[in-house]
């Protein structure tokens, strides 16, 4: 028996659930799909739990620094099963407030299973069919591991792994330089561990500008995190006892000796085992749905959000993704995936804020550009918090004076970033920025210095 309803969600990540609020809100039957956890990436092994930790590292840095300030504190220690506890509450806790709204929401019917296409607008969720006219689709992504000699011979961690220690690892020893390994990487090392980077390119935050990775680089090295970059011929042996491991990063190099090892390298989308072939939805190279700028599929009626579509791996554009979608079906307001700013954040302590275009982008584009920058040791607010590591930068259309791209790493600069992403989405020159008053003492109020003092980007 095939049960028919206006419409199907497969997968309860950042898009899912809210769109099942707009559409039944909008009278029409939905049926959620969900194979394991609501929340998707972001509640349970992404954002919540591991900004989550960021903070409590954050408070053991702190602790530790407290003579700076005047302030004497007795040895500090680290309770990393209370850590993890607290991690678990907060995660445990937006999951299940999800998964209460969409068990509560009138007109949704909730479906716990794995969802295969049996047709273009036909799903089977094992001994159910369900059918519907418009099929979207949440299903997020996982880790990937690279082929390394040796690999899996050790019981390595993945983000998702890692986030159930529930003790400070002797020597955690993390193969991937970018987002989710260097935020491992510093909390870790505030937590106690011994901590080594290995990374595979020349430098750490490869799509970020030189200027960017090395400060980044430095910020961790400060704290006693070690870097290996241009481990172009990884392999690892596991210890004879199985109590570790060594990885030795290329061809005649030191081994480093490790007790954990994370493996932090990319991620693919969840679309090898949802029977899209069966209803000639199309996919890339690499397994992402191709959509168009609404997010609509290669098949009329089915439309993919999130991060198996490729146009963003981050919780903000899997909820702009609902926004879009929900805009141009029940508003009339014709809303494209073109239309924003890439933007995003890396929480290493100070965290990167960056929205639009690298200098290095700009630079490869060819147009004519300006440039302004101040380290964060000219920030007043930032001086007066002891946190003065980083710098802003922003790059600016020579012609039409628009922002083109930012880069803020800093205390705040998750946050102040966002002044610019506001005026680059409105189309404003920079002056919008420059010739308006800021707040003193704010890290925000920088801006408008350097955004007078710009100089050609060479």
């Amino acid at each position: 028996m095939t049960t028919k309803y206006d419409a199907i969600i497969v997968g309860a990540g950042q898009a899912g659930p809210p769109l099942a609020g707009r559409l039944t809100a909008a009278g029409q039957t939905v049926a959620v799909i969900e194979r394991k956890l609501v929340g998707g990436t972001c509640v349970n092994t992404g954002c919540i739990p591991t900004k989550t930790l960021v903070a409590s590292a954050h408070v053991a840095h702190a602790a530790r620094r407290g003579a700076d300030y005047g302030i004497t504190t007795g040895e500090v220690v680290v309770d990393m099963a209370k850590v993890k506890a607290r991690k678990d509450e907060i995660s445990q806790g937006d999951r299940h407030g999800l998964e209460s709204w969409l068990e509560g929401m009138d007109g949704c019917t909730f479906i716990r299973g794995h969802a295969r296409f049996e047709g273009p607008h036909t799903i089977r969720v094992d001994d159910q069919v369900l059918e519907a006219d418009r099929i979207f689709l949440n299903v997020g992504g996982r880790a990937t591991a690279p082929p390394i000699p040796g690999l899996d011979d050790v019981d390595y961690l993945t983000n998702v792994g890692i986030l159930e220690l529930d003790v400070v690892p002797e020597h955690l020893v993390i193969i991937g330089g970018s987002y989710i390994g260097l935020e491992f990487a510093q909390m870790y090392r505030r937590f106690g561990a011994r901590v080594t980077v290995v990374e595979r390119g020349p430098r750490v935050t490869a799509r970020e500008d030189e200027d960017v990775s090395a400060a980044i680089q430095e910020i961790l090295e400060g704290e006693g995190v070690d870097v290996h970059v241009g481990a172009t011929g990884m392999r690892i042996v596991k210890h004879d006892n199985g109590s570790g491991f060594d990885l030795y990063p290329r061809d005649g190099a030191d081994p480093i000796s490790g007790s954990h090892l994370l493996v932090a390298t990319g991620r693919r989308p969840n679309t090898d085992d949802l029977g899209l072939d069966v209803a000639g939805i199309e996919t890339d190279e690499r397994g992402y749905i191709v959509v168009d700028d609404q997010l609509r599929t290669s098949v009329d009626g089915v439309w993919a959000m999130g991060d198996c579509n490729g146009k963003g791996a981050f919780t903000h554009t899997s909820y702009n993704d609902f926004e879009i979608v929900a805009a141009n079906l029940l508003d009339d307001d014709p809303r494209r995936v073109s239309d924003r700013v890439p933007t995003y954040a890396l929480y290493v302590d100070p965290p990167l804020g960056r929205a639009g275009l690298t200098a290095d982008e700009v630079r490869t584009s060819g147009r004519k550009a300006l440039v302004g920058k101040r380290p964060m040791t000219k920030v007043g607010r930032a001086v007066e918090k002891g946190e003065t590591q980083g710098f802003m930068k922003v790059v600016v259309d020579a012609e039409t004076h628009q922002i083109l791209g930012a880069s803020i790493l800093g205390v705040g600069g998750d946050e102040v970033v966002q002044d610019i992403l506001d005026v680059m989405t409105a189309k404003l020159p920079y002056t919008a920025i420059s010739r308006t008053m800021h707040i003193h003492p704010t890290v925000s109020e920088l801006l408008p210095t350097m955004l007078q003092d710009l100089t050609p980007l060479e």
